[in-house]
């Protein structure tokens, strides 16, 4: 359907792609990932015939139409309805209908069968494009991605950029074109907005390329995942966790391949130091020299990966209650938000709080800092330090400060030395710290603001979409900051990646209430499900308890008992490991005492054989060790599961 064949394309001097190649199939369902500024978006704008490639060209199908989200759609603004805007998706079928009405207007004065004969004709052609129908699917779209049926008469330009974006992403899914491109489709939606455009993605007719840092989303809605790194184009043949693993697997093959190769340049070119002198190993000193030189050498593997080892510390601790809600409402004129609820913050807590917009997430957390005035009691506890991220928080940054700058007015006291660690932990390496505030990017200020917050020493977080901007690898450093943070927290998400990856509890308004759930997010999802599939009615007088109170994650007896087997024989297996892991250690330990012996370097032969033996060896202690790392982790998950 689309290819793009040897693309090179050149910023100044610095080349984005070069000689890369993809091939687009109908149906395709394309995830376009890597890091921020390798050329993604600049890629699909490529493909769009928005810029011209340096060289190489992309060479689409006659009968291929492309539509393409991008951000600079949060610009438009139309005084026509929002629904009217995205009937706009079905141009061909609205020019019938006016031609129609033209028709219909004409036949007053006109009865001739030429006449007549239009109108049947124009009728038809209008049936055929299902003209009856468009309306209803326009509300159906609009309605999925979170508009109320009130909202679909409203002028588009009174809505925020936001908002907007999604119309204009409910026009493009009704235009339907054989490629559809999506450049962060998910940075203006909700979370059941989300899942509705995830499963109207995975039954979507034609191809779909998207570029998103929501991992989940990825995972979900694509089948196929493009990888944009060091200037060129790798396919994996799966969703975003298999390409994951795929690449880990291919960079180990690489990275032992390459460890292999210089251990193997090592002894040679210790060989040819050795024996350089002697004549009569002079044939086999310059066959080495040569062999040396006609080596294609392996290159070292670079990872990507950013690992959090700065300790997020602070010096006082909180009570055991941190804040106490008893009995709150809060109301915007009509609009009710909370009634009469109650709901209790203790020291530890790991708190994520999920919804749909309009709930009142944002509002509760403004509650929960103290910021927003209620009707009912709110008590915060002794010793509690507070710090709260916002997206407003981005324009409180000062834009003449440097980055390090910035984060030593913060008040907390750390070296440069120290304020540097935690840079280097949000990206900002070397002279990246002296950049000033004006110049960087929405998801750079983030990572600023993100930071300033946690080195303020606050035992109580409240983070507003602190995912917001950041990109996958930043939504990362993020998680692991947050897991080793020992204070507590409250987070408003629609990052489902990060909520699994940080929360202990989840928070919703439901009916005016806040609503707990003492889990995990996956064990919250896994409770939904079930409550969903119980019957509506039930004989127990309970029942109705049990769906208002959530239940805890504790397991049944059955269960408990299946998991003691499993652990068990995990364990078995363990140790089954580390008894053939020892062996392996052994027998290393005589290898290496036997090739470390001088003589054996007059015998070719037996060197050669040995150093097979070596590396057969480091392949199986290489292999044993991950797999206990990944048992182990199992083992581990089984013993927290039954705690």
């Amino acid at each position: 359907m689309l290819s793009i064949n040897n693309l090179s394309y050149f910023i100044g001097g610095r080349a984005l792609y070069e000689n890369a190649s993809l091939h687009i199939r109908p149906k395709d369902k394309i995830a376009l990932v890597g890091q921020n500024g390798t050329g993604k978006s600049t890629l699909l704008k490529i493909i769009n015939g928005d810029l011209a490639p340096s060289s190489g060209d992309v060479q689409k199908s006659n009968d291929c139409t492309i539509g393409f989200l991008n951000q600079d759609l949060l610009s438009y603004q139309s005084e026509d309805s929002i629904l009217d805007v995205a009937l706009e998706a079905f141009k061909e079928t609205l020019a019938l209908q006016s031609e129609i009405d033209r028709v219909l207007v004409q036949m007053e004065t006109d009865h001739s069968d030429a006449i007549i004969q239009k109108l049947a004709s124009l009728q038809e052609r209008f049936e055929a494009n299902e003209g009856y129908t468009i309306k209803a699917k326009a509300e159906e779209v609009l309605e999925g991605i979170g508009f109320s049926t009130a909202d679909l008469s409203r002028p588009l330009k009174t809505f925020s950029g936001g908002w907007r974006m999604r119309v204009m992403l409910a026009k493009l899914l009704l235009e339907k074109p054989s490629l559809l491109m999506l450049d962060e489709p998910t940075n203006h939606l909700d979370l059941p907005s989300i899942q509705w455009v995830e499963n109207y993605l995975k039954n979507y007719e034609g191809a779909v390329i998207v570029v998103s840092h929501d991992r989940t989303f990825l995972n979900n809605a694509t089948e196929i995942t493009v990888e944009v790194s060091r200037e060129t184009l790798t396919s994996y043949a799966g969703n975003y966790d298999f390409y994951k693993k795929e690449k880990a697997g291919r960079e180990e093959i690489q990275q032992n391949a390459f460890e292999n190769q210089q251990q193997m340049i090592k002894q040679t070119e210790k060989f040819i130091e050795r024996f350089r002198a002697k004549a009569t190993k002079s044939n086999q000193v310059q066959s080495r020299i040569k062999a040396l030189e006609r080596m294609e050498r392996v290159s070292e593997v670079v990872s990507d990966e950013v690992s959090v080892n700065f300790k997020f510390k602070f010096t006082q601790r909180s009570g055991r209650d941190v804040v106490v809600l008893e009995n709150v409402s809060k109301a915007y004129g009509p609009i009710q938000i909370l009634q009469n609820t109650s709901a209790r913050i203790e020291r530890g807590d790991k708190i994520a709080l999920i919804g749909a917009n309009g709930k009142g997430k944002s509002t509760l957390l403004r509650i929960i800092d103290g910021s927003e005035k209620i009707d009912g009691k709110r008590e915060e506890g002794y010793n509690v330090i507070k710090s709260f991220f916002a997206q407003h928080q981005l324009e409180a940054l000062d834009i003449n400060n440097e980055i390090l700058q910035e984060l030593a007015q913060s008040g907390s006291k750390k070296s440069e030395t120290e304020l540097r660690n935690v840079l280097g932990c949000f990206l900002f390496t070397n002279d990246d710290v002296f950049k000033k505030i004006k110049v960087l990017s929405g998801g750079e200020k983030s990572r600023v603001a993100l930071a300033k917050t946690m080195i303020s020493e606050a035992n109580f977080l409240l983070l507003d979409e602190p995912t917001n901007h950041l990109d996958m690898q930043s939504v990362n450093i993020l998680i692991q900051a947050l897991q080793q943070y020992e204070g507590t927290f409250v987070t408003v998400s629609h990052d489902r990646h990060f909520i699994k990856g940080v929360a202990n509890k989840i928070w919703y308004i439901e009916d005016q209430q806040i609503k707990v759930y003492p889990g995990t997010y996956d064990e919250y999802i896994y409770w939904s499900e079930q409550q969903v599939a119980k019957p509506i009615a039930s004989s127990e007088p309970d029942k109705k308890e049990k769906k208002d109170s959530p239940p805890a994650k504790a397991l049944d007896q059955v269960a408990q008992n299946q998991l003691k087997k499993t652990l068990k024989q995990k364990e078995k297996e363990l140790e089954s490991l580390e008894t053939d892991i020892s062996a392996i250690e052994s027998q290393k330990a005589e290898l290496e005492g036997r090739l470390a012996d001088p003589a054996l370097y007059d015998k070719a032969e037996d060197l050669e054989k040995l150093n097979q033996a070596y590396q057969s060896l480091l392949s199986k202690e290489s292999s044993l060790n991950e797999a206990w790392e990944e048992l182990a982790g199992e083992v581990e998950k089984l013993q927290a599961e039954l705690v």
